[in-house]
């Protein structure tokens, strides 16, 4: 029988708050992170959910300004890194048996613009390195980077490297920044809205880039004393292999990344109580998952995006709308589909229209991206 694998901690750094608590109020408040901001000299300021960058050097410093001492530069997303995980690695235990997996879709990539030669925290494995060696991890750090599913892949990920009885526990962070990089690629494809995102609304245009770090603690020997814990009872991820960058129509992938999730967790659809969707209010996204929700009988299930709150925030999105949908199950509150009015699907979805109370037991968390990647776990309330 396979060991059961559990979370027991969680923080974020947002635009909505540098921690759980915060950004929490401010989504019960139904606040919104997104913004007009000019990132690009030559573009026109655009919507997006960008943090505070003076609140961050402050908040660094409050935590981390003897590191400074040591001579040792970091860059924005490291800050942000630090500070998710600052919280978890005070209150658990490193040890020798303890994995650390970071994942991020870009990572440092804004340090390559006017450069000739590439520096050392561009490459994932350095960056992962530099901020394990910070905290002392005596292993090998894990990168997951899968497009936009990679933070529902790091909690997959981390759920089977314990599962081997190679680690007892893990620490996973996810993170990445808006960068210029990043804004250029999905210009290109115009796939940027012209107004605060509308996951699922017959009038979504696109979506708005955003930025977070988010940071979970795993662990097979839960702590008594834990506040919470939730059981990650099944994962799976597939690609469709429909296009570098269009998921497939029918939504293949994800139906059958859900499929096997659920199969796994033995859980059906009627015990699934709520659905943390992808929800990117593009065209093409929103059709693919509503089709494939309603290919696993899911149409009825409560379900909402958080996209028009955090925006998309890449390889952090899937790490952080877990977290929130946790939150969710603790307070017993589902959090309003932001900006939502009518349905702009094909096929009928339970679309969340105002906080509302719920009991929450079973979760299923999904992500989409470029690629043609698809994941999805189911997590339990305990």
């Amino acid at each position: 029988m396979m060991k059961e694998i559990y979370i027991t901690d969680y923080n974020c750094v947002t635009p909505l708050g540098f921690d759980i608590s915060s950004n929490w109020k401010a989504l019960l408040a139904g606040k919104s992170g997104v913004s007009l901001h000019k990132i690009i000299n030559n573009h026109e300021p655009f919507y997006a959910s960008k943090i505070d960058s003076d609140r961050l050097e402050t908040e660094f410093n409050r935590f981390f300004g003897s590191a400074q001492n040591d001579k040792v530069d970091f860059t924005r997303l490291e800050k942000m890194f630090l500070l998710s995980l600052q919280p978890l690695v005070e209150r658990h235990q490193i040890t020798e048996e303890t994995a650390f997996i970071l994942s991020t879709t870009k990572g440092n990539i804004s340090l390559i613009k006017n450069k000739k030669t590439l520096p050392e925290e561009v490459f994932l494995s350095n960056l992962a390195q530099k901020i394990a060696d910070f905290f002392g991890f005596k292993t090998k750090p894990i990168v997951v980077s899968n497009a936009c599913v990679s933070g529902v892949m790091a909690i997959a990920v981390a759920k089977n490297m314990i599962q081997t009885g190679k680690y007892k526990n893990a620490f996973v962070v996810a993170g990445d920044e808006i960068s210029e990089f990043v804004i250029s690629g999905f210009n290109s494809f115009q796939a940027i809205g012209t107004e605060i995102c509308k996951p699922y609304d017959k009038t979504r245009d696109g979506i708005n880039i955003g930025e977070a770090a988010a940071a979970v603690y795993m662990t097979s020997e839960p702590d008594q004393n834990e506040k919470f814990s939730f059981k990650v009872l099944g994962d799976s991820a597939i690609n469709d292999a429909n296009h570098i960058s269009g998921p497939s129509r029918t939504g293949d992938g994800l139906y059958a990344s859900i499929k096997n999730a659920m199969t796994e967790a033995k859980v059906s659809a009627e015990q699934i109580n709520f659905i943390s969707a992808h929800g990117t209010a593009t065209i093409y996204n929103d059709e693919m998952e509503a089709i494939a929700f309603n290919r696993m009988q899911l149409q009825n299930i409560p379900l909402n995006s958080l996209k028009a709150y955090y925006g998309h925030c890449l390889g952090a999105s899937g790490l952080l709308e877990s977290i929130i949908s946790m939150e969710s199950a603790l307070h017993k509150i589902l959090i309003s589909s932001k900006n939502f009015e009518d349905i702009g699907t094909s096929q009928p979805l339970n679309i969340i229209q105002g906080n509302q109370p719920a009991e929450i037991k079973y979760i299923l968390k999904t992500a989409s991206g470029f690629g043609g990647c698809n994941a999805a776990i189911v997590l339990e309330k305990c």
